[in-house]
């Protein structure tokens, strides 16, 4: 036990008590003139036999109690030969360190690594994702502090957003990254390994969809606008359900893929489901919103650009997410558009199957290997999909 009392480092002052109070062994609490008073401890270093002085805190933010415990520990590590202020130095640069070696820059370090072994394409992808739906959450924490509940909350909201298979994407991504910090010895263990598997994919069944009965109020909800949807994603939804594309299709599209003279939009094979190109006959209404898109951003590349990172497209939660807020989360989703063109053009527009079957790049029935030819119909396709744009505009005047 020492000598001073918890009572008589409340009441201590310079003037009355001097510049110091000596608890023993070295630990005293030093009075300044300002009223400040702080406690320190004595010592010879085990090395050079010198004297030092080690700061232990601040009365009374660190109070009697404590300020024996921390002593005894500085005590103790000079009876072992270990000088308290060297490794008190050494433990803050190590904190140093660790808090600069975020879960960002250790990304950020994967990213560049793995890079060479990416097409520019998945780079993008890979970088839009980092960017987007993991650096915002956990990106400024120590890679090291990283915890399963931070990765579990991070997918869950990522998973709320009707993103199941991303929400599996960027858990198998936080995997690799955490690996990597293994590897190059920043942590020990990588905490994401444990999750694989616990992100489940959705059982497979139809998109939602509203009925064709339903569209006239959609379309009074939808040009209403009451959701106060950003103009680009309000024409990307009006460009969806006039041309029913997958939104995988859309939201990649580039202006060169376009021809305004033959009204004709030539969707490229790699991102087509059955990897065939596609061609997708373009309404006087179609046009005149990418003649509006143009105008709005004047992108060279992308008719749907990403409004926060100008090298990229448009997310593919896009759309769910205007749909959702206009209303419709769980009775309309962006491939609904196509079953509602499918049953409605075959219903009121008394169209034959084949035709918007081939207008929505099915396979052939019964063989899944083969496609429609890109111009299947084609005389038909480019008639129905403007009494397509034609009939929206006559349900929204009743």
């Amino acid at each position: 036990m020492g000598k001073l009392f918890e009572k008589t480092c409340k009441a201590a002052t310079r003037d009355k008590d001097g510049g110091k109070l000596f608890d023993g062994r070295g630990l005293f609490l030093e009075l300044h003139k300002n009223g400040g008073k702080y406690w320190r401890y004595k010592y010879r270093s085990p090395a050079t036999k010198k004297e030092k002085l080690l700061s232990l805190g601040v009365y009374p933010e660190i109070g009697l109690g404590e300020a024996r415990e921390l002593h005894s520990i500085a005590h103790k590590q000079v009876s072992q030969g270990i000088d308290p202020m060297d490794y008190k130095r050494e433990l803050e640069q190590q904190r140093a360190q660790e808090a600069r070696n975020t879960f960002r820059v250790m990304a950020l370090e994967w990213y560049e690594h793995k890079l060479p072994e990416w097409s520019d394409t998945n780079a993008k992808t890979i970088k839009s994702r980092l960017e987007r739906d993991i650096f915002p959450i956990i990106g400024n924490t120590p890679i090291k502090d990283i915890t399963h509940p931070m990765l579990l909350d991070m997918v869950n909201d990522i998973r709320k957003r009707g993103a199941n298979e991303l929400a599996k994407r960027v858990i198998q991504m936080c995997k690799h990254i955490l690996q990597y910090a293994v590897i190059t010895g920043h942590i020990e263990r990588n905490v994401a390994a444990d999750l694989s598997g616990i992100i489940k994919a959705k059982p497979k069944g139809h998109y939602a969809a509203i009925d064709t009965k339903e569209l006239p109020e959609f379309i009074k909800v939808f040009r209403s606008n009451q959701a106060r949807l950003h103009r680009q994603t309000y024409l990307a939804v009006e460009f969806m359900m006039l041309t029913f594309v997958r939104t995988g299709e859309m939201i990649a599209a580039e202006w060169k893929e376009f021809d305004f003279e033959e009204k004709m939009w030539i969707v490229p094979a790699p991102r087509m489901k059955m990897k065939k190109e596609h061609m997708v006959p373009l309404s006087k209404q179609a046009i005149a919103v990418l003649k509006e898109l143009k105008e709005l951003h004047s992108h060279p590349t992308y008719v749907f650009p990403s409004r926060t990172n100008r090298d990229n497209h448009m997310s593919n939660n896009t759309i769910l997410m205007a749909l959702r807020r206009m209303g419709y989360g769980g009775q309309m989703t962006g491939h609904g558009f196509r079953s509602l063109a499918l049953s409605t053009i075959k219903e009121r527009l008394g169209y034959r199957h084949e035709v918007p079957d081939v207008q929505l790049a099915h396979a052939k029935r019964g063989d899944v290997n083969r496609a429609y030819g890109r111009a299947d119909f084609l005389k038909d396709r480019i008639k129905m999909m403007q009494e397509w744009a034609d009939y929206l505009d006559k349900v929204e005047k009743g």
